[in-house]
């Protein structure tokens, strides 16, 4: 029996020439479990597909993964698209994956459902973040087709109901892959020359597709680092977009829009007109109380009769005057009596009056004497009486 003889690099072509001349195998769709997900700096992805019984390993190269519309996770369902290949090197088969579709939703949704979990996290849709509209805009930006019907509608709306807007118009592409650059183009321009008061950005309905540009990460972002408000307007009632959260006001349509942004005239004229007539009542009831006030101040005698008036505020003075002096009298006599008391207290407790009681005072030095052992014989001293004074020397000084 002969047997052939091969290298395992041989063998190992040649069982991924048998694995991708299988037509089947060139075009297979596998269902399966995302596991171990990784993405390199390369841009390859390299991950598990498995079930509830095997495992196959799975590359996507970075051409393909550019065009995914979602973020694949491990533990994510999926379907798997790409052909059977052999990696010769490890010997080992693998599903080279050229799409992924989440199970159960589409890509698209996935990737709606995890772009507005970020941006939530993040902050982007807080309330504290939304910027009022102005009462009565004066510039009004449009950010949408310059071709479209959404155009149309709002510059409709806000001449027919706010006129006196000045309305720029500033065409982007609403739909496909150039359009998110656009609109944030747009944003940034208004922004950067502040060619507005209130910016309108949106388009009609659509599929999800059609609406795809109002839910770009892009976009979202430059909508919220506005600092001139901004109005979301996508589509219809039914469609909401990453755009209308992080919005300062969601409209349901880009005519809707229009009348958010824009006071209807009429409302504002009837507003003026009974503002006027409030006014004009309350500067009557003003006028009114102050014509009364006057009567009242001219019917007052310092008016009507200023000499009696003058008389009885002479009188009035006069009193005063009369009671003013006899308090000041009152209080001259207490005072005075009161100096004569303390007066006579302190000549009572006066020196000169112990001396005119025979007593007298004996100085040495300018100083008083008040011990006999203050002196010494020999000493001169002073000794002062009524009417004058002796200069003494001590001959003998006797202690008691």
């Amino acid at each position: 029996m002969n047997e052939t003889v091969f290298s395992v690099s041989a063998l190992n072509e040649r069982v991924k020439g048998l694995l991708e001349s299988d037509p089947i195998l060139n075009r297979v769709a596998v269902k399966g479990e995302l596991s171990n997900y990784k993405i390199y700096p390369s841009g390859h992805h390299y991950f598990t597909l498995k079930d509830a019984q095997s495992a196959l390993r799975c590359v996507m190269f970075r051409s393909s993964a550019e065009k995914l519309r979602f973020r694949p996770e491990s533990g994510m369902s999926v379907t798997a698209t790409g052909r059977i290949g052999v990696y010769s090197r490890d010997g080992a088969y693998q599903l080279y994956v050229s799409g992924l579709m989440p199970e159960g939703t589409g890509d698209l949704q996935v990737a709606f459902e995890q772009l507005l979990a970020k941006l939530d996290a993040e902050g982007l849709f807080d309330r504290a973040h939304k910027k009022p509209l102005p009462a009565y805009p004066r510039r009004v930006a449009v950010i949408t087709s310059g071709a479209g019907a959404a155009v149309h509608d709002i510059i409709r709306v806000l001449g027919r109901r706010w006129p006196l807007a000045k309305i720029l118009v500033l065409p982007v592409r609403v739909q496909g892959t150039e359009a998110p650059p656009e609109i944030v183009g747009a944003i940034r321009y208004a922004n950067r020359h502040q060619v507005a008061d209130v910016i309108i950005t949106g388009r009609g309905g659509g599929s999800i597709e059609d609406l795809w540009a109002f839910n770009d990460e892009r976009v979202a972002r430059a909508i919220y680092e506005s600092e001139i408000p901004v109005v979301s307007a996508v589509g219809h009632e039914p469609d909401v977009t990453i755009a209308d959260y992080v919005a300062d006001r969601r409209a349901a349509t880009p005519s809707n829009a229009a009348e958010i942004v824009g006071p209807d005239r009429e409302d504002v004229a009837a507003w003026v007109s009974q503002t006027g007539i409030r006014l004009g009542q309350a500067m009557k009831g003003k006028l009114d109380g102050l014509g009364r006030r006057l009567e009242d101040l001219a019917a007052r005698p310092a008016l009507t009769d200023p000499e009696v008036y003058l008389g009885a505020k002479r009188m009035a003075l006069d009193y005063a005057r009369t009671s003013l002096a006899g308090v000041g009298e009152k209080l001259t006599g207490e005072k005075r009596r009161g100096f004569v008391q303390l007066a006579a207290k302190l000549d009572a407790l006066s020196p000169l009056k112990v001396l005119g009681r025979g007593y007298a005072i004996a100085e040495k030095d300018g100083a008083a004497i008040r011990s006999a052992d203050a002196v010494a014989p020999g000493d001169r001293i002073s000794v002062k009486l009524t009417g004058g004074s002796l200069d003494c020397a001590v001959e003998e000084v006797h202690r008691v």
